[in-house]
């Protein structure tokens, strides 16, 4: 099943039918239904009404609710600010490199009694990269294919010398939300891309003095309406190959990266990880082995 997150300004879908909400033991649910008879999970990153600042939002509760749900697959839609002369306001960025900035958000469903490491050298699924630029195409909605994202903790906007800095970096889009969202789709073995939806040019471009929210409400705004059109679009697409057979490996990203040894792991994170990692889990407690 394919599930939509969606940031500023995308806070429903369009189109949805049968649908229900889904709590799980959290204050985060997901909303269930289908898209043109497609069976599809949706869930606003910042809550109904947007009352959840970036650092408080609950990552893991998220990415686990969406799996309990039956997710295979996430596309992720987030506002962010340019960095680069030729990435104007309106323009969608299909992100392909992240870095992480936040300092302040628990990063993994691992932890202390059940240690595992999970590859980001390529952090989104090219696989649904192809099918969001695809549906981009269909739709007639500029986009650019490939993009670094860089990650801040937020909520306040940037310094000009952080700005400066991660432009040196070769950055190109700037956002509060996206890390450790791709971090923990990677951990739950979820196919996962973003659609970055530019709102501004962030306080380096001469005539955007200071970022205001203001700027980036009405801009986020403009860009819904598209963005919603684009995730309708990329529905049939992103279905057309099933998840489970990723030529990316998505759905093995934890084959080897459990290093606790079995016997030493933790009962309790174990069922924890029920969601996440009983794929693997299950296979070594009856293989006996990691």
């Amino acid at each position: 099943m394919l599930a939509m997150i969606g940031g500023s300004g995308v806070y429903n879908i369009d189109g949805l039918s049968n649908t229900r909400w889904l709590k799980v033991d959290s204050p985060f649910g997901a909303l269930l239904g289908e898209l043109d008879g497609q069976p599809l999970a949706f869930l606003p990153r910042h809550g109904r009404g947007h009352r959840i600042p970036p650092s408080a939002i609950n990552y893991r509760a998220n990415i686990d609710v969406l799996k309990r749900a039956g997710a295979t697959q996430i596309i992720s839609v987030s506002a962010v600010g340019s960095l680069r002369a030729e990435l104007p306001p309106g323009v969608f960025v299909i992100v392909d490199q992240f870095i992480d900035r936040t300092f302040a958000r628990a990063k993994s469903f691992f932890g202390t009694g059940l240690v595992a490491h999970v590859s980001m050298a390529h952090p989104v699924c090219a696989r649904l990269g192809d099918a969001i630029e695809a549906a981009a195409l269909a739709a007639q909605i500029r986009y650019v294919r490939g993009g670094t994202y860089l990650v801040m903790e937020g909520p306040q906007f940037s310094s000009l010398a952080e700005v400066q800095l991660y432009r040196d970096w070769r950055c190109d889009v700037i956002g509060m939300t996206n890390m450790p969202e791709a971090k923990l789709a990677r951990e739950a073995e979820l196919c996962y891309a973003t659609i970055a939806m530019v709102t501004d040019y962030d306080c380096w471009h001469p005539e955007h003095d200071a970022v205001t929210v203001d700027m980036v409400v009405k801009t986020a705004h403009a860009n819904a309406g598209r963005a919603r059109a684009l995730l309708r679009s990329a529905v049939p697409r992103a279905v057309q190959a099933p998840a489970s057979v990723c030529p990316h490996g998505c759905q093995r990203a934890l084959e080897y990266a459990l290093i606790t040894a079995p016997e030493a792991r933790d009962p309790q994170l174990i069922d924890t990880l029920e969601a996440v990692a009983g794929r693997v889990l299950h296979r070594q407690s009856t293989s006996g082995g990691a």
